[in-house]
Formats: C-alpha cells, sequence, structure tokens
C-alpha cells in the first residue's frame, strides 16, 4: 500500500483525493491549513492544521511513512508549496505541484494587472470609489488603510473582531459563485471596480464575466512565483502522474521478488 500525501484546500485537491481513493494500493491523506471554519470533506483521511514549516512537514513525512506528495494548494499559497518542495526533497519523495492555468484576459476585458498586493492598494483610488474586493481575508488589514473608500468584501469566515478592515460590507459566502450571482452583486452595490487574485478555475470566473459585461476594470494579482519542480495543470494529468509513479513502484517491487 502507498501513502499519498495531497496538500489541499482547493476544488482540484478534492476532486484528485476522490480520484485517487478508488486507485488499488492507495492511501490518501488530505492536509488542510485549517483556516475556515467549516472545510470541505475530502476522501480518505484528513489532516487539519499546519505542519510547523519544512521541519514540521519532513516529520510528518517520516513519521507517517509518505510515499508521494502532491501539493494542489491554492496558487498563491507559495509558504506551503516551498515547505513541501524542500521536504519533498530532503526526504527523496515524487513531487508534484498541480496548478491550474491562470484566467487569461479576453476581447472587452478591462484588466490592470499587477504584481503583488501592495501594488494594487497604490492604484486603486485613482480607478474607482466602490471596489468589490475578492482576495480572502487574509490580506484585508493591507487595505484598511484607504478609508476614502468603500469596499464590498466577500468571503467564507469573517476577520478576527480585533483585525483592521477596510470600510465597507462584508459578505460571507463559499463558491461557486453563479454568473446571475455577480451581475446582482455588482449591480446592487453599485461596484465601480474589482480586485482579484489571478487564482485561475472556474469557482469564481463568473465575477470577471460579469464585469466584462459592465465594462468595469479588473486589478488582477499576479501570481507570485511557484518552487521548480514537475507540474500539471488539471486532475486527470495528476493521476495520470500518480498512477505512473505506482507502477514503476509495483515494477520495481516485482523485480525485487524474482531476484534470486
Amino acid at each position: 500500500m502507498k501513502r499519498v500525501l495531497i496538500l489541499g484546500g482547493t476544488g482540484d485537491a478534492a476532486q484528485l483525493a476522490a480520484r485517487a481513493v478508488a486507485l488499488p494500493g492507495v492511501e490518501v491523506i488530505t492536509s488542510l491549513a485549517g483556516r475556515v471554519r467549516q472545510p470541505a470533506t475530502s476522501a480518505g483521511r484528513m489532516h487539519i492544521g499546519g505542519f510547523g514549516g519544512v521541519a514540521g512537514l519532513i516529520d510528518y513525512v517520516r513519521a507517517q511513512h509518505i510515499d508521494l506528495l502532491i501539493d494542489a494548494t491554492h496558487p498563491f499559497a507559495t509558504h506551503i508549496s516551498h515547505h513541501a518542495a524542500a521536504a519533498s526533497q530532503a526526504c527523496g519523495l515524487p513531487h508534484l505541484m498541480l496548478v491550474r492555468p491562470p484566467w487569461q484576459p479576453v476581447a472587452g476585458d478591462h484588466w490592470l494587472t499587477v504584481e503583488s498586493i501592495a501594488a494594487a492598494i497604490t492604484i486603486l483610488p485613482d480607478i474607482a470609489q466602490r471596489v468589490f474586493l475578492t482576495i480572502g481575508k487574509q490580506e484585508l488589514t493591507a487595505f484598511a488603510a484607504l478609508r476614502e473608500l468603500w469596499f464590498l468584501m466577500r468571503m467564507i469566515d469573517p476577520p478576527l473582531p480585533s483585525t483592521p478592515i477596510p470600510p465597507g460590507t462584508l459578505i460571507l459566502r463559499r463558491g461557486p459563485f453563479t454568473l446571475e450571482d455577480e451581475r446582482q452583486l455588482l449591480q446592487t452595490y453599485a461596484i465601480e471596480a474589482l480586485v482579484s487574485k489571478n487564482s485561475g478555475g472556474q469557482a469564481t470566473y463568473a465575477k470577471l464575466i460579469a464585469a466584462r459585461e459592465f465594462g468595469l476594470p479588473v486589478v488582477m494579482i499576479q501570481r507570485p512565483l511557484l518552487p521548480t519542480g514537475e507540474q500539471v495543470m488539471d486532475v486527470e494529468q495528476a493521476l495520470a502522474w500518480l498512477t505512473k509513479h505506482l507502477d514503476g513502484a509495483c515494477m520495481s517491487r516485482s523485480r525485487r521478488d524474482t531476484q534470486p
């Protein structure tokens, strides 16, 4: 039995776990950071909470006898991705990153591409007064200094009461979101611009379609750099990688068993 650790927190990770548990000779453990109060369940075993940096992840991998590691975290969760790459190298584990493709602008889009949260904050006052902020709760504090703007902030769980947040309204919802949902939000709150991370995928893409329809600018925050290593773009490719490594392990074991 091969034990696979999937670093999750995305829909892709959940789909991968659901498919991987059906493979013969595989035990799947999905790890979630524990940043939401009610995380979505995943097939197989689950580990909730952090590892304590690279050293903690190495200890977990060794204690749990992990054979393969697949990083299917959010494209902006770069800390754990770099930790996973370092731990895999230290432990000699096959390591894969499942990274969904970023969104690309199409005809009719009005994207203002920036490299960071700080860059988005710098240009926002010149763009709009009423902003749909769709970046989750982790970086809300960075926008709190923009007191002259009004923000519609959507996230799964509320920030801690002590967290400084910008002026505006909080909406607590979990995606995916329909195009009609997004159209209604933009109209109801008289939104003039959006701020989004370039996460890719379909779960939250409808907001970009709605912004295109209404001719609204989108401040698009580009992804940070990921560690070097083997990458695939979707669940099917990740399953193919997993199957290849499982087949390779079986062949190696068979050769060892047949040696005189």
